[in-house]
């Protein structure tokens, strides 16, 4: 660990790359990508709900991180395709435990859920 940053100061750069990461779209994208290089309208339609603005701006926010690279093909009509760059795939067994996580743990979450709200109202 680097002693010149520290996560639990509110002015440490840090902060941002966390926000970046929580970020349930940006977890989403990176995950998508683990697999390799993914079209840009092939991401939008993986992950449903995520609109062709949020995703754009998404990944850019991932590309100025150094996260993802972008890949302009000269072809007609011009493709694009994305792709983890060796720092983002350091975060591919992370980013894929958490993003999955839910899944396996979503009916333990649904029944303490179920749990809280019947204590809270009884």
């Amino acid at each position: 660990m680097n002693p010149a940053y520290d996560v639990f100061d509110d002015r440490c750069p840090t902060r941002l790359v966390l926000d970046r990461l929580a970020d349930k779209w940006a977890l989403l994208v990176l995950d998508r990508l683990q697999d390799g290089p993914v079209r840009f309208n092939h991401l939008r339609r993986d992950i449903r709900g995520l609109s062709q603005k949020v995703l754009s701006q998404t990944l850019k926010r991932l590309e100025r991180d150094g996260l993802v690279k972008r890949t302009v093909h000269p072809t007609v009509p011009v493709s694009v395709d994305y792709a983890l760059t060796s720092l983002g795939r350091t975060l591919t067994e992370t980013v894929a435990a958490f993003a999955h996580w839910a899944e396996v743990n979503m009916d333990a979450v649904l029944a303490a859920q179920t749990a809280y709200d019947s204590a809270m109202t009884g």
